[in-house]
């Protein structure tokens, strides 16, 4: 799965916060979060897209293992992998936007490219 990033939670709580972003990156195409879960958060996209690409329906079970709900999984199949039909790879962008207010983490924005 993602690289050795710990992100300060136990493994549980990581995989449940990676899969909800996942989730919402899939539904809404852009989330603003911090660059490292970015980082992790990317990687686990493009494997997603990657999966939605082969259409089968081993692939849409894998798919919805990982994602947590039906609608994220149906725009996956219909609308996104069918965009990067023609592509390797590199599905997804993070745009640094700068510190946050409160503790100055440093923020990025990840979204799906419009191929």
């Amino acid at each position: 799965m993602p690289g050795t990033r710990k992100l300060s939670r136990p493994t549980a709580h990581r995989m449940s916060m990676l899969r909800g972003m996942v989730t919402a990156i899939i539904e809404k195409e852009r989330i603003e979060t911090t660059v490292t879960r970015a980082k992790d958060a990317a990687s686990l996209v493009e494997k997603m897209i990657t999966i939605g690409k082969e259409n089968t329906l081993a692939a849409r079970r894998r798919a919805m293992a990982f994602i947590t709900k039906e609608d994220a999984v149906k725009k996956l199949f219909d609308d996104i992998a069918p965009r990067f039909a023609s592509r390797a790879g590199g599905y997804t962008r993070i745009t640094r936007i700068g510190p946050r207010r409160g503790d100055a983490a440093e923020m990025a924005v990840l979204e799906i490219l419009q191929d």
